[in-house]
């Protein structure tokens, strides 16, 4: 859960400023403070900061513009709004806020050089915002109520929907009448016109002692409108402000040029150590990729040096070839061809023979003979128990038979002639 720092700075650098500590669901983490603004900074911590400034200072209305938002919006509200403001446009900003549901889209306009002004106080007394905005976006806008806030010669006053207004010096009926929420006209609840199409209830947040000052304006609105709800800030305004904007109510001034830069070197800092070992786990990675790669190309040469060896049996004097599948492929398709049909036993039984003899590494291949499903072995070996393991080894997995047609004694070894046969051949 998000907490925020609300700080509520003063109309001049000598004013005190307010701030309380808000949870993003509303609830009060500390009492209001009172102080300079550079106390406020002990109270910071991990939390981010609002500032709220002096409404009076910042021109908020809504616009009804088709551009979505962005630099482009950005761009177009100075053309969309310059009828509507007494200054330059150069010397002012403007920023938008969350387009609302009825089309149009919240701008607050305020001076450059007043905006800096903030800005400068603020890095002055060490404090860096999320946002900047005005406090009459502390007001809540509730549908089909008229929310008011009265404080230090001040009327807040809005619509629920993009009816605002600010007014200094004013009585809250002075005010009502402004947004044309009363008829002057007729004095009573039947009024109509442009009463008639703002909400007959009012809901006033007011400091302590405002509402007996305006008691007699609470008692003419009441015959005005359908219902008053009067509610005194017995702690001051600022909880009451805090409690709206933490939820994400207001257009932040903070945009365009006086906009937050991403620090990025302060963004992958945390990550040092974890970059640090995401190097070394990938340098170890690609060294052991190397390493199976060398030992693979090993194990290929090998394989292709034995391949030869078995080749050259089968096809004394051949050169060495470059596609082993290849000629494996073409030996297939002409033991198949040269069968007549028969099963291609040829290459199998060479399979099963290699596999005896590797068993056997005494028993040396003298020559290989092949028709037609059967194939004839010379071999030589120290002994006649040997040639019988090589019988058997062959026949061992069901596919071949291996009989031994003769035996010859040649000094210390035994010349002998095995015939393979598929079995069912």
């Amino acid at each position: 859960m998000s907490e925020f720092l609300v700080i509520r700075i003063g109309n001049t650098p000598d004013e005190p400023a307010n701030w309380i500590a808000v949870e993003s669901t509303g609830s009060r983490r500390s009492p209001p403070v009172t102080g300079p603004l550079a106390e406020a900074v002990n109270d910071i911590g991990d939390r981010k900061v609002i500032v709220l400034v002096n409404s009076a200072d910042v021109l908020t209305t809504s616009v009804d513009i088709p551009i979505k938002g962005g630099a482009r919006l950005q761009a177009a509200l100075p053309y969309a709004l310059e009828e509507y403001v007494a200054e330059d446009v150069d010397n002012l900003h403007f920023a938008a806020g969350t387009r609302r549901s009825s089309g149009k889209t919240p701008v607050s306009v305020v001076n450059r050089e007043t905006l800096e002004g903030w800005i400068a106080r603020l890095d002055a007394a060490g404090i860096d915002p999320t946002s900047i905005m005005a406090e009459s976006y502390g007001l809540a806008r509730i549908p089909g109520t008229i929310s008011m806030l009265v404080a230090e010669d001040q009327v807040v006053v809005n619509n629920g929907a993009d009816v605002e207004l600010v007014l200094q010096n004013v009585s809250p009926g002075d005010a009502l009448a402004a947004i044309g929420a009363l008829d002057p006209g007729t004095g009573g609840k039947e009024a109509t016109g442009a009463a008639g199409e703002m909400p007959r209830h009012v809901l006033v947040y007011c400091a302590a002692g405002e509402e007996e000052r305006f008691a007699h304006d609470w008692i003419a609105i009441r015959q005005e409108l359908d219902s008053l709800d009067v509610k005194v800030l017995a702690d001051g305004i600022l909880p009451r402000l805090a409690v709206t904007v933490v939820t994400g109510a207001g257009v932040n001034l903070l945009q365009g040029e006086f906009g937050k830069r991403t620090e990025y070197a302060g963004l992958l800092r945390p990550w040092k150590y974890a970059a640090v070992l995401l190097l070394a786990f990938l340098v170890v990675s690609l060294a052991a990729k190397g390493t199976d790669i060398y030992r693979l190309k090993k194990q290929e040469a090998s394989l292709m040096t034995e391949f030869h060896d078995q080749y050259r049996q089968v096809s004394p004097g051949a050169a060495d070839v470059l596609d082993p599948a290849a000629v494996v492929k073409s030996l297939r398709a002409r033991i198949a061809g040269g069968a007549s049909g028969a099963t291609p036993v040829f290459l199998q039984s060479m399979e099963q023979l290699s596999r005896a003899l590797q068993q056997n590494q005494s028993v040396r291949l003298e020559a290989i003979s092949y028709r037609p499903g059967i194939i004839d072995v010379r071999l030589s070996a120290p002994d006649v128990a040997t040639l019988d393991n090589v019988q058997r080894t062959i026949a061992e997995n069901g596919r071949f038979t291996a009989a031994i047609q003769s035996t010859d004694q040649d000094g210390d070894k035994v010349n002998s002639r095995i015939q393979i046969q598929a079995n069912g051949a």
